[in-house]
């Protein structure tokens, strides 16, 4: 197969898989395929890179493709109709509408997902029988998807600064991050993190218990995606999101800080400094009018990018790696931004390489999009689609073909079809 292995676009790799992992690499075989042990030998034509990481999702949110443009759409009406659907869900009708939306999310060539959960309990806020009934069907649909999950349970507990939770919100709070800590402990899941939702719905003197609680598991949070979130903070506590984090200890090498728009140049230094990610949802952020975040000066001072689709207005991890470029040159008005190997490597989930989890996304170099565009890695980076994945291993398993799409197609609608209120 042609691959993107070491960095290059390289040709007749041959491939052994055994137990999940690449246990060979061979570039200019003279078998051009990937080959499980024991199992069969499968040749794979067009490109083939390491399987894609999506690093924020909320499955829920794919309910809301297509329906949230209520006249022109603002933030408002879209967060109004997600909490309409928040409302109606069942651990069932969730574990349905996740797994269709992890089916999708493999056909797109997505092998892992971190999952921003945050819809825990009953709808009038009473916890199942089972406190982690939602965030088990979460884990469950995954796994029957074929790609890997880290559940990122979230503590929420305002509505806003000083404000108590309203609404769907009783859906989300366990009151207070020692509560929330201990219902974590108790998932029966190996890939569990933990998440702060937002300084506005965590105040700050319980962001340290939740770091603590966390230890050394990943640690994600919504930080600075508008605006309007960064002054309120400054009003209540003096310091800028980014800040209040930092005092917390929050920030660090397994902490991710979602969207991290709205930065002042403190506030980059500080990610930077404590190597914290920064996982950039462009699709999102364009939809919701949230605004281009500082990608580039984030990566200068020391942060690490990934790539979420978020609130899936699309699932195309493509289009996010390409929109870093697209979204920076809009706010420079100057292009050369980012190397389609600096954009595969945000955006992939890790290497074609022995040791390494066998993930491999194929995509069509024949396609209407991406013919005649050289079959290398500006190929996949500014020339493919989703619509051009055509075969995804996750874990050594096959976890989509072209012929599923049909299957999958009816599996979102009929999901969507039972959330809708």
């Amino acid at each position: 197969m042609r691959a993107w292995v070491d960095g290059a676009v390289r040709d007749s790799v041959l491939v052994e898989i055994a137990d999940g992992r690449f246990t060979s690499v061979t570039p200019d075989s003279e078998v051009d395929a990937f080959h499980r042990v024991p199992g069969e030998t499968r040749i794979l034509p067009g490109l083939t890179l390491p399987g894609l990481a999506n690093c924020h999702s909320h499955a829920f949110h794919r309910a809301l493709r297509g329906r949230t443009q209520r006249e022109r759409g603002t933030f408002w009406t879209w967060r109004d109709h997600m909490y309409a659907v928040a409302a109606t869900l069942t651990p069932d009708s969730y574990f349905e509408l996740a797994r269709a939306t992890y089916r999708e999310m493999a056909a797109t060539g997505i092998t892992s997902v971190g999952e921003f959960h945050y819809l825990h309990h009953q709808p009038d806020g009473t916890p199942y029988d089972d406190p982690n009934a939602m965030g088990h069907a979460l884990v469950a649909a995954a796994a029957e998807a074929g790609i890997r999950i880290s559940l990122l349970d979230t503590c929420y507990l305002s509505s806003g600064f000083g404000r108590p939770v309203e609404g769907a919100q009783v859906r989300y709070t366990d009151g207070d991050a020692d509560r929330w800590a201990e219902r974590v402990d108790a998932i029966d899941h190996a890939y569990v993190g933990a998440a702060i939702h937002s300084v506005r719905a965590v105040p700050r003197e319980q962001i340290r218990t939740v770091v603590e609680a966390t230890g050394t598991r990943p640690l994600h949070v919504h930080l600075s995606e508008q605006v309007a979130e960064n002054d309120a903070c400054l009003a209540t506590y003096g310091v800028t999101p980014t800040q209040l984090l930092h005092d917390a200890g929050a920030l660090g090498p397994t902490t991710s800080a979602v969207h991290a728009t709205h930065l002042t140049g403190a506030d980059i230094t500080q990610l930077g400094e404590t190597t914290t990610y920064a996982c950039f949802c462009p699709t999102t952020e364009r939809d919701l009018g949230d605004g281009i975040g500082p990608g580039r000066a984030l990566q200068r001072a020391g942060a690490r990018l990934t790539l979420g689709s978020d609130s899936h207005a699309v699932v195309d991890l493509f289009e996010e790696m390409r929109a870093l470029e697209m979204d920076e040159r809009l706010a420079t008005k100057e292009r050369g931004h980012w190397s389609a190997a600096e954009l595969l490597d945000i955006g992939t989930s890790g290497r074609i390489a022995v040791g390494e989890r066998a993930d491999l996304v194929t995509i069509d170099t024949a396609s209407p999009r991406t013919a005649g565009t050289g079959a290398d890695e500006h190929t996949a980076v500014y020339a493919a689609t989703a619509a051009d994945v055509v075969h995804v291993v996750a874990g050594g398993q096959v976890a989509y073909t072209g012929a599923d799409d049909e299957a999958i197609g009816r599996e979102l609608a009929d999901a969507i079809e039972k959330v809708h209120p």
